[in-house]
């Protein structure tokens, strides 16, 4: 606790010129108070005292040059907020966490899922998206989770515990392979460059599942982070991704959304 609030020595003469300007004017409304004094500090009403004390020490960890800038940003999905913190989160690609087992790979996340009516999260190039059961209010869920981000990207902890922890959190789904057709090389260049962009802005992604090239010509995706159980999901899928992909590649029929649960039955 010591560490985290200590100042740094140039942020301190800072402090003093606040809490003095603090000082000034509270002791100006002193006067509205029970008029009894102490021995150490006559003619100053020890609940000034005590506040006064109480204001230093915060005003020294506002100035303590470890604070940061947090934003949020909605989400068309009302259970999702996007938190920005003002630093990279993910170098390359993204990872999301559906449970404490898959968060085991990263300090935050797990400490994020140990919240109460915390369902997942999705951590994105500059962000971490955050989504909530719906019994739980963003208002008693949002303090918690401001306090974990800030302290872990002020206490300069990494993400991950391993860099390969880190390298198996995001799949390289989009990465054009030796094997893939030049259908599916085109498929994923579209996806990557046009497709991830967007979604990302909303907080989510998109996961690439396949393609099917002999049969239905229906590419498989699946939304991830905020997208993930949106009610809007179907129409970006259809009115957005399906309408590009089938415009540029004409193999392309149709796009359909794979959701967690079916990937799991089938095996994969």
């Amino acid at each position: 606790m010591l560490e985290y609030l200590r100042p740094h020595p140039e942020n301190i003469c800072r402090a003093f010129r606040v809490h003095r300007i603090y000082i000034q004017a509270r002791l100006s409304l002193q006067h509205r108070l029970p008029e009894w004094h102490t021995v150490h500090y006559p003619g100053i009403h020890p609940c000034i005292v005590c506040e006064s004390l109480l204001c230093l020490w915060l005003i020294l960890i506002f100035f303590s040059g470890r604070d940061m800038f947090i934003q949020t940003e909605t989400t068309p999905n009302d259970d999702s907020l996007k938190f920005i913190p003002g630093v990279p989160v993910m170098s390359t690609g993204s990872a999301e966490f559906l449970d404490t087992r898959s968060a085991l790979k990263s300090p935050l996340a797990i400490r994020l899922m140990g919240l109460e009516g915390v369902r997942s999260v999705f951590y994105g190039p500059d962000f971490v998206t955050v989504s909530k059961d719906s019994e739980n209010m963003w208002s008693v869920i949002k303090p918690e989770i401001y306090s974990t981000l800030m302290e872990h990207f002020t206490s300069g902890q990494p993400i991950f515990r391993s860099e390969k922890d880190k390298a198996s959190a995001g799949p390289q789904d989009t990465e054009v392979l030796d094997t893939d057709s030049e259908t599916v090389a085109m498929i994923k260049e579209l996806l990557d460059t046009r497709v991830r962009p967007a979604i990302l802005e909303d907080g989510g992604d998109i996961e690439y599942k396949g393609f099917d090239e002999g049969g239905t010509g229906a590419v498989k995706l699946m939304l991830k982070g905020s997208c993930r159980g949106c009610d809007s999901s179907t129409v970006t899928l259809k009115t957005g991704i399906e309408r590009m992909l089938i415009h540029y590649i004409p193999e392309v029929k149709s796009v359909e959304q794979v959701r967690l649960q079916h990937f799991i039955n089938c095996g994969h």
